[in-house]
């Protein structure tokens, strides 16, 4: 049993993953469920596997949900508030990618701590810094990218080349197979490692250019349902979850449904505020830095400590008014209904509704990727997430999962549970019948 935080996890009884599917919403598993794309999958879920409806982190970002879901933390815990952060200290706008932004130490780390050797993959490379963090000395969690899997080799475990050990060329990151691949390094690496403890976490470029049934998200379904089954094969214990849904956000004439802040800003003769959009990373063909969460700062963010707050009403006022801006938070309330560091986000929290993104100005964006039509995530309508399990839950764990008063009646397939994307690997560990074999 290792402790992190507030939570205790047993020590895998047997080989353990669980998958995170970049840009999952329910809806993408419920269509290709019902159009029988998943086989594997229905198998597992009709022999008493879970799936409910649960709840990822707002904002709806990748790096903040990936860290929840390896730290079992909300971000005010963990940290990370977004993709992208401002710097009070330079006044720069920075990747959240380095290690040293995490406030507390990964399950990969504590577990590698405790004997248990683990692997972590994702098919983005931004993530791998974080996933294999490593804050204390001692053993390092494995952590590859199936992005730069072509640079990389383990050769103190005789492993020179990950392509050669996977048996193909990786794809590129704008590739529909790249989260396979990913998946694909897992299957031919576990053995070679000793790992019983993996973490694969794919990218959502198929989830950013289709909705459910499209031709290419039927394919990445179906290849998904033959891998998941080669890891049951392979003796796993799966669960899945996503870090976040997917949403069309388009205008009618198929343009991008965008509301420029910076631009409604000085319209309205608003000056001295900066906006920054936390979906900011090095991927923009996804989604053109384009989301439906930003962040507001008042002033220069070296200020020393004094806000003009009738700036600030104003301000939010102003955005408020915007169509498809549903919501403006101060700081304070933000931290508190998110969980949410309130050290790293802005005076303001601005959030868009189902169909709307969010951006600096028209200017700003680059949107020759996404002119032919935007699905994008960040706000409260693609915090849905999917949460999975390959194998029945414990008796008396029903209580857990959905309340309660719940009982056995309330687990059907897509059933809405009080749990978070950062509850899976509680449930893989803790929970399910085969954490006793």
């Amino acid at each position: 049993m290792i402790e992190l935080c507030d939570r205790r996890y047993a020590l895998p009884a047997r080989k353990t993953v669980v998958f995170c599917v970049d840009g999952c919403g329910p809806e993408y598993l419920d269509k290709a469920l019902a159009d029988g794309l998943m086989p594997r999958l229905a198998g597992a879920l009709a022999a008493g596997g879970l799936y409910v409806r649960g709840r990822g982190q707002v904002p709806s970002f990748t790096n903040p949900n990936n860290v929840s879901i390896v730290t079992g933390q909300p971000t005010r815990v963990h940290g990370i508030s977004g993709n992208t952060y401002l710097d009070a200290a330079t006044g720069e706008e920075v990747p959240m990618n380095d290690p040293r932004f995490l406030r507390v130490p990964t399950l990969f780390e504590k577990m590698e701590q405790a004997g248990v050797r683990t692997l972590c993959i994702t098919a983005k490379d931004k993530l791998r810094a974080l996933l294999g963090a490593c804050r204390e000395e001692g053993p390092r969690p494995i952590s590859l990218s199936a992005e730069k899997a072509h640079e990389q080799a383990i050769p103190e475990r005789g492993i020179g080349s990950i392509t050669a050990a996977v048996g193909r060329k990786n794809p590129s990151i704008y590739d529909w197979d790249i989260s396979h691949y990913a998946m694909e390094m897992g299957l031919a690496l576990h053995e070679r490692l000793s790992a019983t403890l993996l973490y694969v976490s794919l990218t959502d470029y198929v989830q950013h250019k289709e909705p459910p049934r499209g031709p290419m998200s039927d394919r990445f379904y179906a290849r998904f349902d033959a891998l998941f089954g080669e890891y049951l094969d392979a003796g796993f214990v799966c669960g899945i979850t996503a870090d976040h849904g997917m949403n069309d956000k388009t205008a009618d004439d198929g343009s991008p449904n965008v509301r420029y802040l910076d631009d409604a800003l000085r319209e309205a003769g608003l000056s001295g505020l900066r906006v920054l959009l936390p979906i900011t990373d090095p991927y923009v063909v996804h989604h053109g830095a384009l989301g439906s969460y930003a962040t507001v700062y008042l002033g220069a963010p070296t200020r020393d400590g004094a806000q003009d707050d009738g700036a600030l009403e104003r301000a939010a006022e102003v955005l408020a008014r915007l169509p498809g801006v549903e919501l403006v938070l101060p700081r304070e309330e933000a931290a508190r209904r998110f969980a949410l560091p309130p050290d790293r986000i802005g005076d303001l929290v601005v959030l868009g509704d189902r169909r709307t993104v969010l951006g600096k100005s028209a200017d700003y964006h680059d949107l020759s990727a996404v002119q032919r039509g935007l699905r994008s995530h960040g706000g409260l309508h693609e915090a849905e997430v999917p949460i999975l399990a390959s194998h029945p839950l414990r008796p008396g764990e029903r209580g857990w999962l959905l309340g309660a008063e719940a009982d056995d009646a309330d687990a059907a397939r897509g059933q809405r549970s009080a749990l978070s994307n950062a509850d899976v690997f509680d449930l893989v560990l803790n929970r399910l019948s085969t954490a006793m074999a």
